[in-house]
């Protein structure tokens, strides 16, 4: 009975020690995997915020890229306007002093508006954000445009010859204007006009080839026997 009872509790002994085993690799795999589902959720949350700052950056306006980088399509069909609007003239022109204004150095906006008899009358004001001196001479080279890629809509601005150009020096900070006529496309029949929707004006400053973008809706005629546009030379102040 005594061997008997010996052998009972070491099978007990036994019994009790594998139950022990098991049960500590149980908890031990537990708390070895717990840790993997937490380290995906980690690395899920943050590629969703990589791909959602990637998606915002890349949804950025096309306004403000328009104003760093010139579509390509722009850039075409508005090289020969600008030559033709804005080629009067060269830094040294008015014997002034200072390197004439990059576009990279200026900052271009559209300043105050009227309208008359069919037409709107707009100021454009450039303002040096640069750190230092630098002149404009003569006409900016003015279109509208529009569509997806932007492109030129229309012919560019004839020139406004109701006053001589002067060199205007601009001092970092200092803010020079030109006025910018608009006649009305409905004055017109469809047929010469081909009226479209337009969302900016490309504005290329005096003797630069490099354009910047406003955003401004109006009305163009595709058609270039139109022009709706003409320009005035640029002046000191906000005037246009």
């Amino acid at each position: 009975m005594t061997g008997s009872g010996s052998l009972l509790l070491r099978a007990a002994g036994i019994v009790t020690a594998v139950a022990a085993v098991t049960a500590a690799a149980g908890c031990s795999a537990s708390t070895g995997s717990s840790p993997t589902p937490a380290t995906t959720a980690a690395g899920n949350g943050s590629t969703a915020s990589s791909t959602a700052a990637s998606a915002s950056a890349s949804q950025s306006p096309r306004a403000v890229v328009s104003q760093t980088a010139a579509p390509s399509s722009a850039t075409a069909s508005g090289g020969a306007s600008a030559t033709a609007s804005g080629g009067t003239g060269g830094s040294g022109s008015g014997g002034g002093s200072g390197s004439g204004c990059a576009t990279r150095d200026l900052s271009i906006k559209a300043g105050a508006s009227q309208g008359a008899a069919g037409s709107l009358y707009q100021v454009l004001e450039f303002t040096n954000i640069s750190n230092v001196a630098c002149t404009l001479f003569g006409y900016p080279g003015v279109a509208l445009a529009g569509g997806t890629p932007v492109a030129q809509v229309g012919a560019a601005a004839d020139r406004s010859t109701a006053a001589a150009a002067t060199l205007v020096t601009l001092q970092p900070g200092q803010v020079a204007s030109t006025l910018l006529r608009i006649t009305d496309a409905l004055n017109y029949p469809k047929s010469k006009c081909s009226p479209t929707p337009t969302t900016y004006l490309q504005i290329y400053p005096p003797n630069q080839t490099t354009p910047v973008y406003v955003a401004y809706s109006s009305t163009g005629c595709a058609l270039p026997s139109v022009n709706l546009l003409s320009i005035g030379v640029m002046k000191s102040g906000t005037a246009g």
